[in-house]
């Protein structure tokens, strides 16, 4: 009796997590692509990696690629790591709220070396005052 008790309360707390995957059918059909060129022949330009045709050189990522991943913030959502957008929301198979990613946090995290006692989030790379409370930055 015990057994079948702790059974139907597993199954019952994973029906929302089986039927929420394809909420409303929503999935990510979005096509990333990344370009790569040669360093020496820049009309040479791949979606994958690989050899220059030309010279035999590692085709690299294009500059555009570079400056595109340095710009856009990259957010993820807790429980879907496939889940990535380019602006905060929400998770479109479970509604969580999409968190930066573990890379950007690093990012932000490097940036700051002063920081709010009380509120973590606000950083400073030289010492200051909060701008939420007013309290003197410290050094993390």
């Amino acid at each position: 009796m015990k057994k079948s008790f702790v059974l139907a309360i597993g199954i019952l707390l994973s029906l929302p997590l089986l039927f929420g995957q394809d909420k409303a059918g929503k999935k990510d059909t979005t096509t990333h692509i990344n370009l790569y060129t040669c360093p020496k022949h820049p009309g040479i330009v791949t979606e994958q990696p690989g050899k220059c045709p030309v010279c035999g050189m590692d085709l690299n990522l294009s500059q555009k690629e570079i400056l595109k991943s340095q710009v856009t913030k990259a957010y993820t959502c807790p429980l879907h790591a496939d889940v990535i957008s380019d602006k905060p929301g929400s998770c479109p198979k479970c509604g969580t709220t999409l968190n930066l990613s573990l890379k950007e946090r690093m990012k932000a995290d490097a940036v700051g070396v002063y920081q709010c006692p009380m509120h973590s989030d606000v950083k400073s790379d030289k010492p200051g005052k909060c701008s939420k409370c007013g309290m003197a930055l410290k050094k993390s």
